[in-house]
């Protein structure tokens, strides 16, 4: 990130309004230059200074002058746009340095509050005012530096890619050709997944983001996310947590087909609502990968598993420790690409982000104990409404906006990704202990 110190009251000034405007009736004392302009120009991604005059001087009429201070607080009415580093004394009650920090383009206002200090008495406001502001404007794009840019160079994924693709082919070897034919018959799950997936989820998503108050970047990134079909990991936790894994990866195939009609829509109807009317680009191409990537290795193992019994063997023996390998380095590799995005990122998206897949996960097992589920199909659900194609999202927030929108609007993927498997990991760890210290009993034969 580029450093610029910046005197704002002299350089980059801009008028927003008449500068003869001025409130007849109301004394103020607070000045930015020489109070004609209300509104400043700074550049994007840069650190400056303001200089705040004032013009007050105290009577001493409360405890007598020695004990009176004058201070300034001073607080940005949009944080996205300005952040308040720290307010310093420049002179004897005379002017105030207020530094600041710029992020994302837009206007945010200021809100100034002169104070007068007593030892023995509360702070009495002397003056307050919220008509000055500072305008951020975007950087040149080669100046950017975008989180996700070398996204698809990361070594790390090139290093999970071939046990990815064996690990699904292991999965492959776990489908029953039984369970395909009892999901045709009856639907009941599929159906579920895909309701609770596209329509749940982004309802819940958006009336969360209302309630945390979301910046409306933060909330169409955790809309999208909230959005998008049922991850890959789906089967994998369904495997370890003792979920029907066939049922898992129908669902998840199942959702990322209906994904490229389900995601326009979605996008569409919450974009605004939200009030954003740019046009969001759903990723077709990124789902045909997905469904690809998903397909052509289980159909090798299913085949594997006709053909070679002996290998689908070595197969499902790998399988456990391969996908736990991948649940750990999944949650590496989510962090390394999204460390420089997440390093400004702040407690409500935290919180919020942390909430989706626990909502996911009770919702779907609540719908499927209300559907009369056996108790591995609604492991399932819960799993996959749970977890969602985080990469998706990212895909869909990279190609619509700028880099600096982008990159802060896809923090609320980073954020559910690195949730979801993380929670998953800690609930895989839980059952193993319990299967552990509480194996069930085994069953018992009575003679007739």
């Amino acid at each position: 990130m580029k450093t610029a110190l910046v005197f704002l009251c002299l350089l980059f000034l801009t008028c927003a309004g008449d500068p003869d405007h001025t409130e007849p009736r109301t004394l103020q004392y607070l000045r930015i230059g020489d109070g004609s302009a209300r509104e400043f120009q700074f550049p994007q991604n840069t650190r400056g200074v303001i200089v705040i005059s004032s013009q007050y001087r105290s009577s001493g009429g409360r405890k007598g002058r020695d004990s009176l201070k004058q201070t300034l607080r001073v607080r940005s009415l949009d944080p996205d746009v300005i952040s308040i580093l720290n307010v310093s004394d420049s002179g004897p009650q005379s002017s105030y340095t207020i530094s600041i920090r710029s992020g994302l383009p837009g206007t945010a206002p200021l809100l100034l509050q002169l104070l007068e200090l007593s030892r023995d008495a509360e702070p009495l406001l002397i003056e307050e005012r919220s008509d000055y502001s500072i305008r951020v404007e975007a950087a040149p794009e080669h100046m950017e530096a975008g989180g996700l840019q070398h996204f698809s160079e990361n070594p790390v994924l090139f290093a999970l890619l071939p046990l990815i693709f064996v690990n699904k082919c292991a999965f492959g070897c776990k489908v029953e050709v039984e369970v395909l034919l009892a999901l045709l018959r009856r639907p009941v799950p599929l159906l579920l997944g895909v309701a609770a997936q596209f329509l749940l989820m982004p309802l819940y998503a958006f009336a969360l983001s209302q309630l945390a108050a979301l910046p409306t970047a933060l909330a169409l990134g955790l809309v999208i996310t909230c959005s998008a079909p049922g991850g890959g990991g789906g089967y994998l936790y369904s495997l370890l947590l003792g979920g029907d894994v066939t049922l898992a990866i129908c669902m998840t195939l199942v959702s990322t087909v209906v994904a490229t009609a389900a995601m326009p829509l979605s996008s569409a109807l919450y974009g605004r609502l939200l009030g954003v009317h740019a046009a969001l680009h759903v990723p077709f191409v990124k789902i045909l990968g997905t469904l690809l990537f998903i397909a052509i290795p289980i159909s090798l193992g299913l085949l594997v598993k006709l053909r070679v019994p002996a290998v689908a063997s070595v197969l499902l023996a790998l399988i456990r420790p391969f996908s736990f390998v991948l649940i750990v380095g999944g949650i590496f590799m989510a962090y390394q690409m999204g460390s420089s995005i997440l390093a400004h990122v702040r407690a409500p998206m935290v919180v919020v982000g942390v909430t989706v897949p626990v909502f996911g996960l009770l919702a779907g097992l609540a719908l499927a104990r209300l559907a009369g589920l056996a108790s591995p199909q609604r492991r399932t659900v819960g799993i996959e409404v749970g977890v969602q194609n985080s990469l998706l999202a990212l895909a869909v927030m990279q190609l619509s906006f700028q880099r600096a929108e982008a990159d802060y609007a896809s923090q609320a993927p980073f954020i559910v990704a690195l949730s979801s498997t993380s929670e998953m990991l800690l609930l895989v760890l839980a059952h193993i202990a319990r299967s552990r210290l509480c194996p069930p009993a085994p069953a018992t034969r009575t003679l007739s």
